[in-house]
Order: structure tokens, then sequence, then C-alpha cells
């Protein structure tokens, strides 16, 4: 056996046993993302002329053709892989770098692959343990999207699963390049997750500006050759080729570079002291570390905002008098009733928008977590800086910082849709409450079971899913309002809101926040 790779299958035991809630978890969500779709499909475009009519909007629509990229069948199949290929393909990226980074970066700043490297562990099995790792959770969605789509078309099914896993595993090949390169797992995640999303507009541009998706721009990015796999669409089998041609020339950089650097060093190493600027106070020190991320999501969302609220006409063009489609915008927007399309659509997008923020909150928050797991709190804290008062600081950026990327995605929707600004940003500050609820949540784990303060991540995707899937499965109602997004009213809409919904979520975080002060108060650090 190569002594480079010796102990990889202990290491990989160790971090499927690690892994055991959060990979299940992840592929679920990619695998029903695809599987809850034929359904709710046919039931909006269950004749050959809707789905033509569907076709025909799609190629002269240029908005949504960057939101879900051309259509290329009018089978159930084809619009199943052209609605929710490229949003799944974006998922497996973004859980194949959480999978990487955590058993290559993370492991190393937390100074446990030090001790295991002193042990029989050849140089190249954490690398090669972690890559295995993202391999088998992209392989078992890719199997569950094969089998749950079979139905409709075996070969169209197998070619959506393989290019949802390769373009899984060409992200999890692009993290670990990443986990060389920088000096912390923060850095690899953001740097990894700005590729992704670079893809994904690159994607968007080009299939905006190509009814055909031809455009130069669509096959630069990953995510384009995921749609030019065609899947129950005259299937290309050769574009896999192109995903496995340039996973294997990403990770044989990554094992050139982890051949060259020492355990815990870097290519890009951090900068030295002294800083600049004065870090006065917990809170300034948490601005400092918090601010780049920040910056990135309130761009993002400025971006995604203009994006949506430009789409709004063309959606509610392709809406037309499909009743089905209606009702489900409505049912995620309201306006049930009332006939305003565009305002149905527009709450909807507020939603959405709201939702992702709530990812954001969680993160924010659990920079606790990290920096307590990574004993950098103990000293501080050693000095005369209390808990509540290192805690307020990364709360006050968290909460404070999600109201921010909420006011400026309503701009941004106001702005695409050329009307009433005031009204969207009312629509995504309205909101607020249920992000806050969230992020109260995960301070609470934080602070009463550090231990499982990463279960916030679950709750701030269950709220997604149900907020995304539900109303398009027809979930009861019962089973909507357990997110609290859906005790909210929808904005913008055709009567005064009442204040009791917003009351009442604000004050539950404001309780929420307390008890999880309290309790971070009266535990010991995280060893």
């Amino acid at each position: 056996m190569n002594t480079q790779l010796a102990g990889t299958g202990a290491l990989l035991r160790l971090a499927l046993r690690r892994d055991r809630v959060m990979a299940p978890v992840w592929i679920l969500v990619v695998a029903m993302l695809v599987m809850s779709l034929p359904g709710s499909l046919e039931s909006v475009y269950g004749t050959a002329a809707e789905r033509e009519r569907l076709l025909a909007t799609m190629t002269a629509n240029g908005s949504l053709r960057a939101l879900y990229g051309p259509v290329f069948g009018d089978s159930i199949g084809a619009l199943t892989a052209w609605r929710g290929g490229v949003f799944a393909g974006l998922l497996a990226g973004v859980m194949s770098l959480v999978i990487v980074v955590r058993h290559t970066r993370e492991e190393e700043e937390s100074g446990r692959q030090e001790l295991l490297s002193a042990a029989m562990v050849g140089r190249r099995a954490p690398l090669t343990a972690a890559l295995l790792a993202a391999l088998t959770a992209n392989a078992a969605a890719a199997l569950l999207v094969t089998a749950g789509l079979a139905g409709r078309g075996a070969a169209g099914a197998l070619a959506l699963g393989l290019g949802i896993g390769a373009t899984g595993m060409l992200f999890a090949a692009l993290a670990a390049i990443a986990a060389q390169l920088t000096e912390s797992a923060r850095l690899a995640k953001g740097l990894t997750g700005a590729f992704i999303g670079a893809a994904f507009v690159l994607r968007a541009a080009g299939d905006a500006g190509a009814p055909d998706g031809g455009s130069a721009l669509t096959w630069i990015s990953p995510l384009g050759w995921l749609e030019h796999v065609r899947a129950f669409a005259a299937e290309r089998w050769w574009v896999l080729a192109l995903f496995a041609a340039a996973s294997a020339a990403q990770l044989a950089a990554a094992y050139a570079l982890a051949a060259r650097r020492d355990v815990g060093m870097s290519f890009l190493p951090a900068r030295p002291g002294p800083a600049r600027g004065r870090l006065g106070s917990a809170g300034a020190l948490a601005w400092r570390l918090q601010r780049g991320a920040l910056l990135g999501w309130s761009l993002g969302f400025l971006a995604a905002g203009v994006v949506f609220g430009g789409m709004t006409d063309g959606a509610t063009e392709l809406v037309g008098d499909n009743a089905r489609t209606r009702e489900i915008i409505e049912r995620m927007g309201g306006q049930a009733g009332q006939g305003v399309l565009a305002d149905a659509f527009l709450a909807t997008m507020a939603g959405m928008l709201a939702m992702v923020a709530a990812l954001y909150i969680v993160s924010a928050v659990l920079r606790l977590s990290a920096e307590e797991s990574g004993q950098r709190a103990e000293p501080l804290l050693a000095n005369a800086v209390g808990r509540l008062r290192w805690a307020g600081g990364h709360l006050a950026v968290a909460f404070g910082g999600s109201a921010l990327i909420l006011l400026l995605a309503g701009l941004g929707l106001g702005i695409g849709h050329g009307e009433d600004i005031g009204g969207a940003v009312a629509a995504t500050l309205g909101q607020l409450p249920a992000v806050w609820v969230i992020g109260a949540l995960a301070a609470l784990l934080h602070g009463a079971v550090p231990r499982f303060a990463v279960a916030a991540w679950a709750v701030a995707g269950a709220a997604l899913a149900l907020g995304w899937v539900g109303p398009a499965l027809n979930l009861p109602q019962a089973v909507l309002d357990l997110s609290p997004f859906a005790h909210l009213p929808k904005l913008p809409g055709g009567q005064d809101p009442s204040w009791a919904p917003f009351v009442a979520l604000t004050a539950l975080a404001a309780a929420l926040l307390a008890a999880a002060l309290t309790a971070l108060r009266r535990r010991d650090l995280a060893a």
C-alpha cells in the first residue's frame, strides 16, 4: 500500500461518522428538490399545448432564462431538469465544499490534524478521505435522483443524476485547492463559494442572451455544462467528460499543493499585524471579523433584488391564464382572490430572499461557535471583556446585518421592477422578524447546547424548504405554519397588514435571545 495514503480508510470512516447527520440532510435536500418537481409540473403544464406555450415564452423571455436556463424539451422530465437541475447542482456544490473544507482545513485549524499526522497517517490521506466523503455524498444524491425520476425515462434520469453528482465533485475538487491556498476554513469556504456564485452569474448572463444556451459564457460555467447534458432531451453524454477532465485537473493541482506545504500552513498566509484602525471594544472586533462576509451578502442581495424585480413582468406573462401556476404564486406570495399577480410575485420573491437571509444570520451567529471552538474566545474573555459583551458584538452584527441585506434586497426589487421602491423595501423588511427568530434560535443552541449549534442550519434549511417547495406540493397549512415566515403578512398587499404578527415574532426573538445569553453566562466554554 502507498505510504502516502496510509490511514485513508480510517479517516474516511471518521469523516462519515462525523457527517452522519449533516450529510444525509444535504443529500435529501438536493434529491428532494428535483424529485418533488414532476408532480407539481404535471399539474401546472398537464397538456402538450401548455408545455409548448411554456417553451415559446421561455425562448422569448431572457430574464427567466437567466434564472432557470433554456428549456430543451417539452416532456415532464425535460421540464424537471430545466426547473431544478441548475439549483440542485448549485446545492451539490455547496454540500461538497462544506464536506471537503470541514475535513481538511478545519481539522488543521483545530489542531486535530497535527495529532493524527503524528500517527500512521500518510501525507495524502486526509485530503483523499475528505474527497471520498464528498464523493460518497454526491453519489448518494445522484442515485436518489436517478431512482426517483427513472419512471420518466431511465436514460434521462441517469443523465441528470450523473450531472448533478459530477457538478458537486467538480466543486469539491475546487474546495480542495482553496483549502491548500488559504489559512482558515472561513476563507476557504468563502473563496469556493465565490467561484460557485461566479459560475451561476456566468451561466445566467449567457442564458439571458442565447435562447438555445449556446453562449460562450454558458460554456465557461460548470452549471452551464449541467444544462447541456440535456437530460430527457436527446442526452449529450459527452458533456460529462468535461466534468471528469476539469475535476481531474483540479485534483492534480490540489495534491501538488498539499505535497508542498506543512500541516497548518497555507500559500496565502494571514496578513501580519498590527491591524489598522481602532479595536477598542468587543463589538469593534466582531465587526472587523464579519464585515467582509456582510459586504459579500449585501452586494449579492442587491443584485438578486434587481434581477428578481426585473423578472416580474416576464413572470406575469409566463403565468398568463394558467390557474394552477397562479394558485401556487398566490399561495406563496398572498393576494389570493385579488388578481394582482405582479404584487403576488414580488411578495414571493421578498419571502424567498428573506428565507435566504436566514442562512446569513445563522452563519453570523455561529461565528460565536467558531471563535469558541477555535480557542480564540478564551484569551479575549480572560481580559476585561465579559461574555455578554463578547457575544453581544457578534449578535449585533448578525441581527443588524440581516436588516441591512433585506433593505438592500428591497431596494433592488424596487429598482428592477421600476415601481414603488418603498413598497418593495417594506415587503423585504416585513419578513425581518421571522429571520430574527431563526437567528435567535441559533443563538440559543450555541448558548445552551454548543455541541449541537450546527443544528441551526437544519432549522434555516427546513424553513427554506417549506417556503420554497411546500406551496407547490400543496402541503397542509399546519405543516407550512411550522415556519415563522408563514405567520407574516405578504407584502406588497392590497390591505393594511395587522401589526400583531410582527410584534409577536419580534417578542419571541427577544425572549429567545435573552434565554441564549443567560445560558451562555452559566455554562463553561467549549474545550
